[in-house]
């Protein structure tokens, strides 16, 4: 800062305040040793998937009129909505297609609809949840004027070459090549997740220093804006606060842990000439900009080229995973094989308990429109990523790269809610 006084032509005197990296002695990287749990895939999954897949496919054909709709069946309907004998807005459909038993329109619906045949009319009597999306139509009681126009019975299907065919793969073996090489990416990267976890510990308790407040601070902020964005989602937004308030200082210790790691890791990539090359940083650009619109593009690409912070963002995810390949290449390596199950137990076992905090029961959260409620999906944190960089971040002038999913890491803080299931079609009402 500038002194109280000063006068044109004469010497001013500024007051700096820095805050400097700590000094990292050189880490200790020889002699981590680690368990890779690994998860083989068994045909009896193969077939699994595969059937799912047939049954996310299947077709239907037209069943005699006498045929009377059942589970499994799909019936084409037309549909008006109406409550105390007014019509409302998106309760009207004209050849609907539902499958009896998918649990795709409002509870209650589809039960009523059993039995029927081609050429029937129904009155179908539902209540909206009342957690249901649109506010006017929480927990009313309707009225559905349903008109059969068609029931049709699942086709018969075999996964073969000719089903292969169909979605584009030349023969059902390809296809069984496919979804198990696509299985075993997925447990890959569990198993990925698994290590690095292990890695991140190991180096977290042998290196203990302080770190600059004001990148914790920073880091913080971060934790603390998507905990607080989140709670806003919740149904009582006011209570779900007072929670993460109590575990204020919990959060903290996250920051600061995030930030020694970052810096532990960006001190052993430096000692060990890991770089991000040129073609690397220009691939990771292309990558980010395809989020943005066409004609924004090529700004995006130029900011990021004339913004070193903007790059430094950009780059640290990859520069990270980078340096933890090179640590799991100088680690001994011990090989188990495992069940799905058991490894996303060790990965949960895993996270440093005395830096998160205590888990907490899952908020019930608003599902979106839709024919039916969401069910429920089975929670899962994402993974915390270190804060790795050399200072703290700053807000860029143009739109910021949009952050990386959470790194295969450490355990995030934000609070486990059930997954939204995706917005059914041509709902009864919306």
């Amino acid at each position: 800062s500038l002194g109280d006084e000063y006068e044109e032509g004469k010497d001013a005197e500024i007051d700096v305040t820095l805050e400097v990296l700590p000094k990292i002695d050189a880490p200790d990287i020889d002699g981590i040793t680690l368990e890779r749990l690994t998860v083989p895939v068994a045909d009896s999954e193969i077939d699994e998937t595969l059937q799912r897949i047939d049954d996310q496919n299947k077709t239907y054909k037209d069943a005699p009129k006498t045929k009377k709709a059942a589970d499994g069946d799909q019936v084409i309907i037309d549909f008006v909505g109406s409550i105390d004998g007014t019509e409302f807005a998106g309760g009207k459909a004209e050849d609907a297609p539902l499958v009896i038993g998918s649990g795709t329109f409002i509870p209650g619906f589809e039960d009523q609809l059993k039995g029927v045949k081609a050429g029937d009319e129904k009155t179908v009597k539902v209540t909206f949840p009342n957690d249901y999306q649109a506010e006017d139509l929480k927990g009313q009681d309707a009225e559905f004027a349903v008109t059969v126009k068609a029931v049709k019975t699942p086709a018969d299907s075999k996964i073969d070459d000719d089903f292969a065919k169909t979605l584009g793969l030349e023969s059902a073996d390809k296809l069984r090549e496919l979804v198990k090489a696509q299985m075993e990416q997925e447990t890959a990267g569990l198993t990925r997740t698994q290590m690095k976890r292990q890695l991140l510990d190991t180096l977290a308790a042998g290196h203990d220093f302080p770190v600059p407040e004001r990148m914790v601070d920073a880091e913080f902020e971060q934790i603390w804006a998507q905990l607080t964005q989140e709670d806003q989602r919740e149904d009582d937004p006011e209570a779900a606060m007072k929670e993460i308030e109590a575990e204020r200082d919990d959060y903290r210790n996250i920051a600061e842990r995030r930030v020694r790691l970052g810096l532990l890791l960006s001190e052993i990539g430096q000692a060990n000439n890991v770089q991000i090359t040129n073609q690397e940083m220009s691939m990771l650009m292309q990558q980010a900009a395809q989020q943005y619109r066409a004609e924004d593009r090529e700004r995006f690409m130029q900011f990021i080229q004339n913004d070193p912070m903007a790059a430094a963002q950009l780059r640290a995810p990859l520069y990270e995973d980078k340096v933890v390949d090179f640590l799991f290449d100088k680690a001994e390596i011990t090989d188990r094989e495992v069940t799905r199950e058991e490894l996303e137990a060790a990965i949960e076992a895993e996270e440093s308990t005395d830096e998160k905090p205590k888990k907490k029961a899952a908020a019930k959260k608003k599902p979106a429109a839709k024919k039916a409620p969401a069910k429920k999906a089975a929670d899962k944190d994402a993974d915390e990523k270190p804060a790795a960089k050399k200072a703290p971040a700053k807000k860029a002038a143009a739109k910021k790269p949009a952050a990386k999913k959470a790194d295969d890491g450490e355990k995030a803080p934000a609070k486990k809610t059930p997954a939204k299931k995706p917005a059914a079609k041509k709902a009864p009402a919306k």
